[in-house]
């Protein structure tokens, strides 16, 4: 009996100890860490995290001077030209039992393009270099011999020599809070991350697919070129917004490189996603960084760019044309009069009727169209009419129309573009 009691106490004590120990208790004890310079960290981050193996990620700065770095100061240094400036570093924590070190550098070679010097992507500045800090020989060895395999991958691909650092790590300084897995925390964050497209030698993991520009040669005179990345959700409610709902007579196309059209010119590099570049015969003429979800403060930066001095006076200043000189005050055909910017329908040519006062005139516009507006400019008061679409001025409504609805939408012709039927042949 004592030596059965003995026996079940055993087996307590060694249930006991194994529900005690913390789960990762294996993980730890096989673990190591290499800490990495790849650009923007946020981006950095959720690349390497994604590795299978990685059980820890941790961003924050390394290589610099200075004891006691901040977001700020590391940014600020990065266009100092300084020298002994921090990067914007990863500490990677890995479990030596699922992967191995070639294999987390492999990953780190892919997922960002180590050729650029002190920049990565739309990023600039020292603060964002390409770097590997080792904390061994091992580390070194690894970091040398993977660095010139790679090298050999970018060279037979026609890309240029590697740049990457590969320096003893003096120190690591965590990032502030707010930093620490950014784009889970934030998934709207932008994220500049690319890769070459070049694999690693051997690696069983994909690249990142390195995006090619657009040919200059298929795309229009004037042109929009929407610049995304891969994880953008403000390009995505760009895409819902604005590009999926597109009527504008501008043509459009978006891209994942950050190069412009072949053949073409931007007036200086990208910083953010998505920019929408407004090129003219092959040249940046404007551009509209970044997407916070006002459609028309982009639909006015459109507006600005191609209407006319003419219909820029009356589209954002409220001017008016002068009586019986529109082009579109006689026009009798069968079609749709639409926003001149956004390309929306906004009234329909038999709602059109001859008001003798000069200016095109509806009696009915097309459902959710217009947007009207209390005007008391001019010491009088009156009814403004907006596009819905853009916001742009379009005239006012009076109480004097025909029936059924008693309206008299007077508008200016300039901020009318009619689009015929396409089987009226009066035009």
């Amino acid at each position: 009996m004592k030596l059965i009691h003995m026996l079940k106490s055993t087996l307590l004590l060694c249930l006991f100890l194994s529900f005690s120990l913390p789960a990762s208790a294996a993980t730890v004890a096989a673990a190591d860490t290499l800490v990495l310079g790849m650009g923007c960290f946020w981006g950095a981050e959720k690349r390497m995290s994604e590795i299978p193996g990685v059980i820890r990620t941790e961003v924050g700065y390394a290589g610099g001077s200075s004891t006691s770095p901040t977001y700020e100061s590391v940014s600020k240094e990065g266009h100092s030209n300084k020298p002994a400036t921090h990067a914007e570093a990863l500490k990677v924590t890995y479990d030596s039992q699922v992967t191995t070190l070639d294999k987390v550098l492999a990953a780190f070679w892919q997922n960002h393009d180590p050729t650029q010097g002190n920049r990565q992507g739309n990023d600039i500045g020292s603060n964002y270099r390409s770097a590997i800090f080792y904390n061994s020989a091992s580390q070194q060895k690894a970091a040398l011999q993977t660095r010139d395999i790679y090298q050999q991958a970018l060279s037979k691909a026609g890309l240029g020599k590697i740049t990457t650092e590969i320096t003893p790590l003096k120190a690591f300084y965590p990032a502030e809070t707010y930093h620490q897995q950014y784009l889970k925390k934030n998934p709207n964050g932008y994220c500049g991350l690319g890769g070459t497209g070049v694999a690693f030698p051997g690696n069983t993991v994909a690249a990142p697919v390195a995006a090619a520009a657009l040919d200059g040669k298929k795309l229009a005179t004037q042109q929009l070129v929407v610049f995304e990345s891969e994880v953008c959700n403000f390009c995505k409610a760009f895409e819902k917004d604005i590009m999926s709902q597109w009527k504008s007579d501008v043509s459009i196309a978006k891209t994942y490189a950050t190069k412009a059209p072949v053949g073409w010119a931007l007036k200086e590099d990208l910083w953010a996603t998505p920019t929408i570049v407004l090129f003219e015969n092959g040249k940046e003429a404007a551009r509209y960084t970044g997407y916070d979800g006002n459609k028309q403060r982009f639909w006015r930066w459109l507006g600005v760019q191609t209407l006319s001095a003419e219909q820029r006076k009356i589209a954002f200043e409220k001017g008016t044309e002068m009586p019986f000189t529109g082009s579109n005050l006689d026009n009798h055909a069968a079609g749709y009069y639409v926003d001149p910017v956004s390309g929306e329908r906004l009234f329909r040519s038999d709602k059109k009727f001859n008001s003798g006062t000069g200016w095109p005139s509806f009696f009915d516009p097309l459902p959710g169209a217009l947007v009207l507006k209390e005007d008391t400019s001019h010491g009088a008061r009156r009814t403004e009419v907006l596009s819905a679409s853009s916001g742009i001025h379009l005239g006012h409504v009076f109480d004097d129309g025909p029936p059924p609805t008693g309206k008299r939408y007077c508008i200016n012709s300039a901020v009318l573009k009619f689009v015929p039927d396409k089987k009226d042949k009066t035009i």
